[in-house]
């Protein structure tokens, strides 16, 4: 059975990432890239599904871990009654094919260990063709090999292969892990000890370079580096988790694959990255967003592949029971075919924010947002599926709408500040007209607030970005009153539920429910304080870092009842939410232009 989401950290080649365990159990890992299959998928199955566990062979009375550094090595400590052995993992920057380095290290003591290796391909399904060659281990199923070298004898017990041996203080003892196509010879393994350093070097490097100067520095930097561990580095795309269908509720059906790169991030990625002066990497998402979006507007996705891709066609793997039961396992993701209105506002928000802090505009760009422009000057009236990716009825959401009018304003400004040409004047003639329909027909005054949809009565914590993108002052008494009122009735134990989802199967089109969604929570965070509660938003925000677990990592939700973190994980949302309001809170808000003042 696989452990608590928050009990896993990442180690990462900006190419993929695995999940290693408090226990040693590395139970996910995705090669070649983050949407390749799993070779290790006990995370949503067991033990037969793949894993590679480095433990103590007794019992373990105390764990202990931290990532080396501002790094991606994760180092665990693991204390027995005989001694205390270190566990250090990473993934090297890749060269050419994956590799994960593996060091045991002998603290105190001497410690018997016990190693388990059970590769499984296609998400668990396939056992391979293992052979022992020129000293390592091969294991080969189709167009897919790995190899493991390490000095320690290893043998095979019930399709699984195993290692005892002990190690006392001072020792150190490798292992080497590479994935490789199976028409090639397997890689020459490296050294295990300079490729940790080597690693270790990189990550903080990397770190060294950050700008950020607001407050809660050690956590911001943290979710940067989550943010480049979930980065594509061939394209620059930016993956919203590292997993599928880490469900958003315990035992439910809510369970989607989050391993591709969402429009919707895009605004915030770039904020989050430019704030803290990774220009290279920003201009990179840029670029990827460019490409994504290119051809033709109406054609426009919600999300992308890593390079790209359009074509993410979801399927269910029933030979996976799902995490802790929660069934059923998805591949791929349909909602990529929705039509969702907000993610035009996204984009032009995004290449906007881009020009405004400098990054040098692609020539053609401009061309691509009039030809986005053109298609939502009638596009912005049609129902859509809305921010949530609802399964059910197509409806006039108000978040889309507003963050049509953000498209609006976007081109405007665009227009006014950096001279380039377009239809001005019927864009300002639109944006005022979306701006009126949205406070006629978004607000409902027997609420008192700003609902999920036109003539609806039940709420959406998406309006909370009404301040967030500058359609209203979050001081305007009906931004107040939606605070208000989403606070009344969307916080369960503090935190913020995006809407009512277990009694809401007639807009979502799905059954069950969900726990507090963290990004929402994070936005609440900074209507408080831009609405002058600024001591209420700090606390909101602290008690959401507290959410995180020990290496400083957060899934997409929270279950208040559980008391555990829920959804794919690491989550990109969350920690882009996290930065943007440790940025708000400390008063360095990059977005400040695009605010309503």
């Amino acid at each position: 059975m696989a452990q608590r989401i928050e009990d896993y950290g990442i180690i990462g080649d900006t190419h993929t990432a695995a999940l290693v365990g408090r226990d040693g159990s590395i139970d996910w890992l995705c090669l070649p890239r983050f949407d390749s299959q799993a070779c290790f998928a006990k995370l949503l199955g067991g033990d037969n599904n793949g894993y590679w566990r480095l433990a103590p062979a007794g019992p373990v009375r105390a764990t202990r871990r931290r990532y080396r550094g501002d790094s991606l090595v994760l180092e665990t400590e693991l204390d027995t009654d005989d001694g205390t052995v270190r566990l250090v993992d990473c993934m090297p920057v890749r060269e050419q094919y994956p590799e994960v380095t593996r060091l045991v290290e002998g603290v105190r003591g001497r410690v018997q260990m016990r190693m388990d290796l059970a590769i499984r391909f296609d998400y668990g399904r396939v056992r391979p063709w293992v052979r022992r060659i020129d000293g390592r281990l091969t294991a080969t199923a189709g167009p897919e090999a790995v190899s493991l070298w390490t000095p320690v004898h290893t043998r095979g017990e019930d399709f699984t292969t195993v290692a005892d041996f002990s190690i006392g203080e001072g020792q150190r003892v490798p292992f080497v892990f590479n994935s490789y196509p199976s028409n090639q010879p397997p890689p020459r393994p490296s050294d295990a000890h300079y490729v940790v350093e080597e690693t270790e070097q990189y990550w903080q490097a990397w770190s060294d370079a950050c700008e950020y100067e607001g407050g809660w520095g050690d956590v911001v930097g943290r979710s940067l580096l989550t943010l480049k561990a979930l980065t594509y580095a061939p394209t620059g795309g930016i993956v919203a988790a590292a997993t599928t269908s880490l469900p958003e509720q315990l035992g439910g059906i809510r369970n989607w694959d989050y391993r591709y790169c969402w429009l919707r991030d895009a605004t915030l990625t770039l904020d989050s990255l430019m704030v803290a002066g990774y220009q290279e990497e920003a201009e990179s998402w840029r670029d990827w967003l460019l490409r994504a979006v290119a051809g033709d507007p109406a054609d426009l996705q919600i999300m992308y592949g890593p390079a790209g891709e359009r074509r993410l066609s979801e399927y269910e793997v029933d030979w996976l029971d799902g995490y802790e039961g929660a069934s059923p396992v998805r591949i791929g993701n349909a909602a990529a075919d929705q039509y969702q209105l907000d993610v035009y506002g996204e984009v032009m928000d995004a290449l906007y924010l881009a020009r405004e802090r400098d990054i040098d505009p692609v020539p053609a760009a401009w061309d691509l947002q009039l030809k986005l422009m053109e298609f939502l000057e009638s596009g912005w009236r049609e129902p859509d599926d809305g921010i949530w990716e609802m399964r059910g009825p197509r409806r006039h959401f108000t978040h889309s709408k507003v963050m049509a009018w953000v498209a609006m304003d976007r081109a405007v400004k665009s227009s006014e500040r950096f001279r380039v040409p377009g239809p001005v004047d019927k864009w300002r003639a639109l944006r005022q007209e979306i701006h009126d329909e949205v406070c006629a027909k978004g607000w409902n005054a027997d609420v008192g607030a700003f609902t999920q949809y036109y003539g609806g009565h039940e709420l959406d914590a998406s309006v909370l970005m009404m301040p967030l993108v500058g359609f209203l002052p979050a001081t305007d008494p009906r931004v107040t009153g939606t605070i208000d009122a989403v606070s009344n009735q969307l916080v369960v134990d503090g935190l913020v539920l995006r809407y009512q989802a277990d009694s809401a199967s007639h807009v979502d089109g799905l059954t069950g429910g969900e726990g507090a969604f963290l990004p929402c929570s994070f936005w609440l965070a900074e209507n408080l304080a831009l609405s002058g509660r600024e001591d209420e938003g700090r606390a909101l925000f602290e008690r959401l870092l507290g959410l995180s677990n020990d290496l400083g990592l957060l899934a997409e939700e929270y279950d208040t009842k559980a008391r555990r973190q829920v959804g794919n994980f690491p989550q990109a949302f969350s920690h882009m939410s996290l930065v943007s309001a440790a940025q708000c809170l400390s008063g360095v808000h990059s977005r400040d232009s695009t605010r309503a003042k």
